[in-house]
């Protein structure tokens, strides 16, 4: 562990890279938090809880595992019961055209919007806590802090605990390569046989004559199990013969899947995704390449791109020079780099004078343009900025080694910025009916017009939308 000193120098680094009031509610959790609250860090929780920015909190958050306060993880997430199928410290790690979760019996395309989560645990070397070790965790604690991810609302200890009487019949803890057995009653119902340290489910349902026959059944826990075809049984007397072939301590249990896990199941809260992680500006400036491998090709299902251009800045040049030419573009790069990071984007690429952002929703997109025109307005009369804005699914990839996006929704993004005619925003219906987005264009009482045009090299009919 690092030293009382060599502590203090990180926070003292902390305090000068974060806002002020993220890095005293940062600094105070290392300090004071129980154990627990320092396992995954839920950023936009923490923010929730202390009043904070969410922005700000996940820039300090991502400043405070710079400076080796915490470290970053990458979850990928069963949409269905929110826990952990695979960790990784980069999303590179995330390589599989498909995650199975067998507690839900289902498998799923990992999406980058849905399914993979980032959390921070503090690291090692400045606290050590109990998940640092999560073999010596009872099972309500590995559930707790290594099984479900962040977007899991789980109640407090004396609710949790009531629920996870009502939940597991019966639990076992297995060292590595151990056998032991249980005897136990099948009541009517679902019944699961669950470890969440292998992610092993095997599912029997309970029914007709209950039976005093003693069933046997025998449950080999591997790192990788295979999915079990479900059993049948009649209520009655079963044993169940476990063996750890793992290297590592086990947690088998037998499970109801009544009301009250899938009241467990359902309490969900806003976690921080790879997909608002890779539109923040932080992100980006501490990353830069380091995100995606070259190969790999990641789904988002819905990211809302922004394309901006300068008309006429090539007749600026002659009116007013180079020079100061030069440093009015260079403005509203700055402009454009700082309005987009307050509204949760980032700016991907500049091609020329034109500008390519991404943002996590269409109002936050639509929010950013508006006070684009306006700012790039107010810096000389002679800049007018067009903007084009669309909605859509998208893939994240890595091209001329930096993290890019490519797909049909970014293309019409860019054709929409080539029809905005002076100082005109445009952007196409999946934008503007988003819900938000049009609470945002009500409440400053503006009504987008309908465009009836096409877009050059887009065979569907794209409907547009000038935002006056």
């Amino acid at each position: 562990m690092t030293s009382s000193a060599e502590t203090e120098a990180l926070f003292a680094g902390l305090r000068e890279s974060a806002a002020p009031a993220v890095a005293g509610a940062i600094e105070a959790l290392v300090r004071d938090a129980p154990d627990r609250d320092l396992c995954r860090v839920n950023a936009l929780s923490f923010a929730g809880t202390h009043g904070l920015d969410p922005e700000q909190v996940i820039a300090g958050f991502l400043h405070a595992t710079r400076l080796g306060l915490f470290e970053l993880a990458w979850n990928v997430l069963c949409p269905g019961c929110g826990g952990v199928l695979e960790t990784g410290t980069s999303l590179k790690s995330v390589r599989r055209a498909e995650y199975a979760c067998q507690l839900c019996a289902a498998g799923y395309e990992p999406t980058l919007d849905e399914m993979v989560e980032v959390t921070f645990t503090v690291s090692a070397q400045v606290r050590r806590v109990a998940a640092h070790e999560p073999q010596t965790l009872p099972v309500g604690e590995y559930l707790r802090q290594v099984f479900f991810g962040s977007g899991v609302a789980l109640p407090d200890d004396a609710t949790f605990a009531q629920m996870f009487e009502e939940i597991v019949l019966d639990t076992l803890e297995l060292a590595p390569h151990e056998r032991a057995s249980m005897s136990l009653q099948l009541p009517p119902g679902f019944v699961i046989v669950f470890d969440p340290v292998v992610h092993l489910a095997q599912f029997i349902e309970v029914k007709g004559e209950p039976t005093r026959e003693r069933r046997a059944l025998t449950v080999v826990l591997e790192r990788e199990p295979p999915a079990a075809t479900p059993l049948a049984m009649a209520p009655g007397p079963l044993r169940i013969a476990f063996e750890n072939a793992t290297d590592t301590r086990s947690l088998p249990g037998v499970w109801f899947a009544g009301d009250a896990l899938h009241d467990l199941l359902a309490r969900r809260r806003p976690f921080v995704t790879a997909k608002r992680l890779l539109t923040n500006q932080t992100f980006r400036d501490i990353y830069r390449t380091d995100t995606l491998a070259i190969d790999q090709r990641l789904k988002i299902t819905s990211l809302t791109f922004l394309f901006s251009d300068l008309k006429g800045s090539t007749e600026l040049y002659d009116r007013v020079g180079d020079l100061v030419a030069y440093d009015l573009v260079r403005e509203h790069f700055r402009v454009m780099h700082e309005i987009a990071a307050a509204e949760a984007g980032v700016v991907i690429k500049t091609i020329g004078d034109a500008v390519m952002a991404t943002f996590p929703s269409a109002d936050r997109a639509l929010a950013a343009a508006l006070r684009m025109r306006e700012a790039i307005g107010d810096l000389h009369r002679e800049l007018v900025l067009k903007i084009g804005i669309h909605e859509g699914p998208c893939l994240a990839v890595m091209l001329n080694e930096r993290q890019d996006y490519f797909g049909q929704t970014v293309n019409i993004a860019s054709r929409v910025q080539g029809l905005a005619e002076s100082r005109a925003i445009l952007a196409t219906g999946q934008v503007v009916g988003h819900a938000d987005a049009s609470r945002l264009l009500a409440a400053r009482g503006i009504t987008p017009l309908p465009r009836d045009q096409g877009l050059r090299g887009i065979a569907e009919r794209v409907p547009l939308f000038e935002i006056p």
